[in-house]
């Protein structure tokens, strides 16, 4: 599978384009890291763009993405990605996250959303023009971006820092790694200020 594939398979099955916005972020993300941890940066990305490909066919944690899997190797995804994307919801599938490519995915997921939404309050809709501090504002925010769960993210950075970083990768070098990931896929994202003119 291909990364068009993959991106034929995620539009075919997700309509809501700020679901379609949080897998190509976390793609963008886990890129970042495969790069950085020397690992295949093509499957990391495929698991970013498809993990929450079932979310709207299966939308509760006990058939996400459970269901899903079956779809997923049907259309030639690599068991990998599959298990990696099997791993970012163990309390419904039961698989636990073992693999580099597992924790990543996991640390990558819930913290993309502070960004989109930071960028989405802002006049320019850009999501270069976010900073850092102001994702550190708004993390105190708790009404802001709820959805998004901040012990959950502070969890799977710890493990993922833990497992791949010798625990020396630190919450706010993680959320600038993935902010400057989201970044450079701005076009692509949407959040490159052609929502300011809409």
């Amino acid at each position: 599978m291909n990364r068009d594939q993959a991106l034929a398979l995620m539009q075919e099955n997700v309509q809501a384009e700020g679901l379609r916005r949080h897998m190509i972020a976390v793609e963008a993300a886990m890129g970042f890291y495969a790069e950085k941890l020397g690992e295949n940066a093509g499957e990391w990305r495929l698991a970013g763009i498809l993990h929450d490909f079932d979310w709207e066919i299966h939308p509760t944690l006990e058939a996400h993405p459970a269901e899903g899997a079956p779809i997923l190797r049907a259309a030639g995804c690599p068991e990998t990605v599959v298990q990696a994307i099997l791993s970012h919801n163990t309390a419904g599938t039961g698989v636990d996250r073992s693999r580099p490519i597992d924790f990543a995915l996991l640390a990558c997921d819930e913290v993309t959303g502070l960004a989109i939404a930071s960028t989405l309050v802002r006049p320019s809709k850009d999501i270069r023009d976010v900073k850092l501090k102001s994702l550190k504002k708004r993390w105190k925010e708790k009404a802001f971006a709820r959805g998004v769960d901040r012990e959950e993210v502070e969890e799977a950075t710890a493990d993922f820092s833990r497992e791949c970083f010798d625990g020396k990768l630190e919450l706010w070098e993680h959320v600038q790694n993935v902010l400057g990931a989201m970044q450079g896929a701005a076009d692509e994202l949407g959040l490159d200020g052609r929502l300011a003119q809409a």
